[in-house]
């Protein structure tokens, strides 16, 4: 049994997807939650041996599912559809909404270019087009641990452009 944090992600993957899913109710969110989950296992291996690692990785990915499903409970209350459907925003976002969202997109389409080539097509694949790790890794000849770490590295840039990005608007 692979102990490395990306091996025990990757074989584990489906299943934790799955089961934080079940909690949440929402496989986006499940996607987030076990993403996060990672990231804690990562950071808790390079701190210190985690002596099981898949059994702290479902009771992370558990506590996040728990806590996500909670915020989500106070953000939309339990209310009514039509009190729900009132508390949407209008469909036209406003004039500000509008701005920022145009120099958000800029600032990510200009990080996204400024990627080597093969991390962009991934972060592509697989962040904006939806594909699986595997079906991008298979479309760039590459494993899915590499495919994974090529994902991660173009979205800490994106996300290091646009901090930088917003401090020289802002």
């Amino acid at each position: 049994m692979p102990t490395d944090p990306i091996s025990l992600y990757i074989e584990h993957r489906g299943p934790l997807v799955d089961y934080a899913t079940r909690i949440v109710g929402s496989r986006a969110q499940a996607e987030d939650v076990v993403q996060e989950a990672w990231l804690r296992l990562r950071q808790a291996h390079n701190q210190s041996a985690v002596l099981e690692p898949v059994a702290y990785l479902y009771r992370v990915v558990r506590n996040l599912a728990i806590d996500t499903r909670r915020r989500l409970a106070r953000e939309f209350g339990r209310t009514s559809p039509d009190e729900m459907a009132a508390a949407l925003p209008a469909e036209a976002p406003s004039a500000e909404q509008s701005a920022a969202a145009k120099d958000e997109l800029r600032l990510v389409l200009e990080a996204l270019a400024a990627l080597p080539e093969r991390t962009r097509i991934a972060v592509r694949m697989n962040r904006i087009e939806g594909r699986t790790l595997q079906e991008v890794a298979d479309h760039l000849d590459l494993s899915v641990t590499r495919t994974f770490r090529l994902v991660a590295e173009g979205v800490a840039h994106c996300d290091r452009w646009r901090v930088r990005g917003r401090r020289r608007v802002g």
